[in-house]
């Protein structure tokens, strides 16, 4: 028999929603949706539907939301589910809710505050042990009871086992690793080379040039990994190349819509405000860190091209002539 938890997931979109309905489901325990949309937290707890974000579809009875993160208290796992823009302002804004032995569990992709992750921005304000949960997943095949993976990068034996638990017996599958770093950076990574993959796409449906830099895409994100610490057996679990190649060849992954766009040449600046592409922030980011501690176009050929396709007056129609003529480090 499981032990009963209070889970709490901050966030009630797509994938707050489907991980909160999966647990329910799963008799994880008490599961608690917050979000600061009072129509979702109504529409959750009238009519067991989130008619937002999944219309028509029916969560579990004991699903409830709240707006008041003042129930918070007494979480023994909180998944964050929201942008991971707004997340250390709205965190801040609830601290006194947050209780200090509650694992903090990471759903968001991208940087949290300037250029560290999300994970190491979680450290340097809160004391709580933080995990992060990152793998090949759309939001609609989770709440759909599709078989998913991920990985759950994490800070001790004792904290993993918390959070895996919850899943046992669940369409949620785990792998597990110490390494959080390799989990959260190859989890921005594969956003900005999913970019690259529909740029591709875009100018040559051809399978033999899709692997090809493919290929050399994954190469470079296992450079940079291993530059910022992670580790070369991270590449290998859900979070890798599983999470990469999901968001890469899948058109349903915004930021390969985003290379797709760029490749036809539809991108405009008001395509980019109305969309969450955390590729496009993600490329800008790592490539001006790497400007100043190093020649990144040498080191990191790819994500160098990219930044200009991004940043500067540029004749897309030589995207890919140019990948294909560096010489990889």
């Amino acid at each position: 028999m499981k032990e009963k938890n209070k889970i709490s997931i901050i966030g009630a979109g797509t994938i707050g929603t489907a991980m909160g309905n999966i647990l329910s489901e799963n008799g994880s325990g008490e599961v608690l949706l917050v979000s600061i949309e009072e129509s979702v937290v109504r529409s959750v707890n009238e009519q067991h539907v989130n008619a937002r974000y999944f219309p028509g579809y029916h969560l579990h009875n004991g699903l409830r939301a709240t707006a008041d993160a003042s129930q918070l208290h007494g979480s023994s796992v909180i998944f964050l589910a929201i942008p991971s823009v707004s997340m250390l302002d709205y965190l801040g804004s609830i601290r006194i809710n947050i209780p200090e032995n509650a694992v903090l569990v990471n759903l968001a992709k991208g940087f949290g505050c300037g250029e560290s992750t999300v994970v190491d921005c979680l450290k340097m304000n809160f004391n709580n042990p933080v995990c992060t949960l990152k793998g090949p997943s759309f939001a609609k095949e989770i709440i759909n009871r599709i078989p998913t993976g991920f990985t759950l990068g994490h800070p001790g034996k004792e904290f993993a086992s918390r959070v895996s638990s919850l899943f046992k017996g669940s369409t949620i599958y785990l792998d597990l690793t110490d390494d959080i770093q390799g989990v959260e950076i190859l989890s921005i990574l594969k956003n900005i080379y999913a970019i690259v993959l529909g740029i591709v796409d875009a100018q040559f449906n051809s399978p033999n040039l899709r692997f090809l830099i493919l290929t050399r895409a994954f190469r470079e994100m296992m450079n940079i990994m291993l530059y910022f610490g992670g580790r070369e057996e991270t590449l290998y679990k859900y979070c890798g190349y599983g999470d990469f190649t999901l968001t890469a060849l899948n058109d349903l992954s915004r930021n390969r819509t985003l290379g797709l766009l760029i490749g036809k040449g539809f991108f405009t600046e008001h395509v980019s405000h109305e969309l969450v592409l955390e590729g496009k922030t993600a490329a800008i980011i790592f490539y001006e860190k790497f400007t100043r501690e190093a020649p990144v176009d040498k080191r990191f050929p790819i994500i160098g091209e990219l930044y200009k396709v991004l940043t500067q007056k540029y004749d897309i129609a030589k995207f890919v002539s140019a990948v294909l003529e560096m010489d990889e480090p």
